[in-house]
């Protein structure tokens, strides 16, 4: 066993995921694409709807029974897959979840605030809040201290799964895992594709590539904020988790490739190339990914593709995140962007 793998079992974990997911190839969109494309169905790991949330939150919630909580608190965006995972983690294990819902995404209608993973949020029993901020991560995490300290006062044993950058990325050892999974079902890939939001599934992938001795290049496409702001907070993730597991693991700042062309005009909003996306995985693959994360982060793979910075014929793995009840929640802005496609 690698010292990664020996330094990651010394940490509580509950069994979530159903693993390995699995590594599937996708032929009509690789043809297109003049790439052998592989798809990590990381959608498919059991929980919920399944994505990639699972693989943290395995530690988040081994965390949490290692400190006998009763309850855990998590923030996130409206249509958070991870505040749904988190949820639904919670009810599997008999705790109460505390959901707060940030407003980070402008012009929506109701279909965006009652449907899709809140709808789902409301089924798994989760008792929803709101925070009117959609960037204010610190300030956010302080409104679930507040509540803890409230639960606390009545008896509960609150655990809080944070948001903000400076706390310990417990979740990335998951995806520290999966680089491990991953290099079990093919160890000759030529490239990896993920999101980049949170950082905690790029960061993870990638420290864990490199703790096993693999330099193959990981592209992290950002769904959340701009590459100057998120090359940044990868590397003081991967410095956080190689201090967590006393690793002498160093990220060079030339291992963090981070592309934002499919970012804007911001998180949780529709663009053309990410319509394309979508629409491409759905008509060539019969594949489903979401608005959010996953139609961007394809969408910047295909814009790596066309220029050339993925090679002809390179054997290249998107990871599949999930996501897609959120589709439900965006189905009036869908239905806009179908009509102008001509569907």
């Amino acid at each position: 066993m690698s010292e990664l793998l020996e330094r990651i079992e010394g940490f509580p974990r509950v069994s979530l995921t159903h693993a390995p997911t699995p590594l599937e190839p996708a032929p009509r969109l690789g043809e297109l694409l003049g790439l052998e494309l592989l798809v990590k169905r990381d959608d498919c790991t059991g929980l919920a709807f399944g994505g990639n949330k699972t693989r943290q939150l395995e530690f988040y919630m081994g965390a949490a029974q290692a400190e006998n909580a009763d309850t855990i608190l998590i923030t996130g965006a409206v249509q958070s897959n991870f505040v749904r995972m988190a949820a639904a983690a919670a009810a599997k294990l008999g705790m109460d979840a505390y959901v707060q819902l940030e407003e980070r995404v402008a012009c929506v209608d109701d279909t965006y605030h009652n449907s899709g993973n809140v709808l789902l949020d409301d089924l798994l029993g989760a008792h929803r809040l709101s925070y009117p901020e959609g960037e204010d991560e610190a300030g956010a995490d302080r409104a679930l201290e507040e509540l803890a300290k409230t639960l606390k006062d009545e008896g509960k044993r609150p655990y809080l799964i944070p948001l903000a950058p400076d706390h310990p990325p417990l979740g990335a050892l998951g995806y520290a895992l999966c680089a491990a999974e991953l290099l079990e079902q093919r160890d000759d890939v030529d490239a990896y594709v993920v999101p980049s939001g949170s950082g905690a599934t790029h960061t993870g992938l990638l420290f864990g590539l490199r703790a096993l001795g693999d330099r193959t290049p990981v592209y992290g496409v950002c769904v959340r904020r701009a590459a100057d702001l998120q090359r940044g907070r990868i590397a003081r993730h991967c410095a956080a988790i190689a201090d967590m597991l006393d690793l002498d693991v160093t990220v060079d700042n030339t291992d963090i490739i981070i592309d934002d062309r499919a970012l804007a005009p911001g998180y949780g909003q529709l663009n053309k190339p990410t319509f394309e996306a979508l629409r491409l995985a759905a008509t060539m693959e019969g594949l489903l990914l979401d608005p959010t994360y996953t139609a961007k982060v394809l969408a910047g793979l295909i814009a790596l593709a066309r220029e050339g910075t993925l090679a002809l014929d390179s054997r290249v793995v998107f990871l599949h995140t999930g996501g897609q009840p959120a589709l439900f929640g965006y189905e009036p802005v869908l239905r806009d962007w179908l009509g102008r496609s001509g569907s």
